[in-house]
């Protein structure tokens, strides 16, 4: 069975202006808070947006045009900070201050706070991208890491041991290694009998297909990771022979069940205390989750964003013909006419 469909990009892209991005939300995804009256400082100054928090990612979109939003994935976050800021709206003013790598580029993002009445200061996605970052065992493949603890594996919040199978031979090497496969609700794992510190933690999340195949050692149960997993392709051999289908069919039969309702591991409480809204506010009960195979993507350009890597953000001086004075030279992959359409127009 393969899961292409059911790939996760939230976490681990940086998009811009995708189609009613404040309606859609994939299958284990929550709205962990919101935010009301916030502007994208940087990229839609004089914009009131509202910014979602999920247990992924965050989500920011203009309340007067939606067609200007934002997703960025905790993934691709490399920095998160809290800084005073000049908004156009507000003055100088405290904001939630985001640098992130997605793609090999670099895109910083400011979200300033417009809200009077709303004391938290975007704590909760503080919060919530804590949580992400010390959950990575629900999200990534892990080798020879410490998940067992004299034969028993260490639980995870929320996860459940449904079956465990003996005399599982990882082929991994020409001998091969004897060992156990243990299938959870968020994982498959397999330690080796003699060496439990050799083992294989492997989030359903980062499964591309589950088969049975023909080795030089018989048939066998081939996984295939996801390249963000690694792109591995790991192969079992169930002693007896007889039992390799019934594995087969557990780890089948979970791995569907997971790809309809995953788990990342991410939790936040959230607290009492919410800002005043108006009649804009939505409910997140309005918010559906969507087919990703039928979203329709809106390109635009986001020169905007991009965090330069030069020394004080400045690039070398050049004469340019069309203007008739020297100019900042353009950022490769961009034409003059480029930063003219990025500059919004006024009447």
């Amino acid at each position: 069975m393969d899961r292409f469909d059911y790939v996760v990009w939230q976490d681990r892209e940086v998009k811009f202006d995708i189609s009613n991005v404040q309606h859609k939300i994939r299958g284990g995804e929550e709205i962990l808070d919101i935010f009301d009256y916030v502007e994208d400082t940087k990229g839609n100054p004089n914009e009131r947006g509202r910014l979602l928090v999920t247990n992924l990612r965050l989500i920011w979109y203009s309340l007067n045009n939606n067609k200007f939003n934002l997703s960025i994935g905790f993934n691709c976050i490399l920095t998160i900070t809290l800084k005073s800021v000049l908004s156009k709206l507000r003055g100088t003013t405290l904001a939630l201050y985001i640098l992130t790598l997605c793609r090999n580029s670099r895109f910083e993002f400011i979200f300033t706070n417009l809200a009077q009445s709303n004391t938290r200061k975007f704590s909760s996605v503080l919060d919530v991208h804590r949580s992400y970052e010390s959950t990575v065992l629900y999200r990534e493949l892990k080798l020879r890491s410490a998940i067992m603890s004299s034969g028993h594996l260490i639980l995870l919040p929320k996860e459940q041991v449904y079956s465990t199978f003996g005399g599982i031979w990882n082929l991994s090497s020409d001998q091969g290694n004897l060992g156990t496969l243990i299938v959870t609700n968020v994982r498959v794992i397999w330690y080796a009998d003699i060496n439990e510190t050799f083992n294989i933690s492997l989030p359903h999340m980062q499964i591309a297909s589950i088969k049975i195949r023909d080795s030089k050692y018989g048939h066998a149960l081939v996984i295939q990771t996801l390249e963000t997993g690694g792109g591995y392709t790991l192969g079992f051999r169930v002693d007896p022979a007889a039992r390799l289908v019934d594995v087969y069919k557990e780890l089948d039969s979970l791995f569907s069940v997971y790809s309809a309702t995953p788990i990342f591991g991410v939790t936040y409480e959230r607290k009492e205390e919410a800002p005043e809204r108006d009649d804009d506010t939505i409910s997140i009960d309005k918010i559906t989750e969507v087919d990703e195979s039928k979203t329709d993507e809106i390109n635009t350009k986001f020169s905007t964003y991009l965090a330069d890597g030069t020394d004080n953000g400045r690039r070398p001086p050049f004469y340019c013909k069309e203007l008739g004075f020297a100019m900042e030279k353009i950022k490769d992959g961009f034409t003059l006419k480029d930063l003219w359409e990025v500059i919004p127009t006024t009447n």
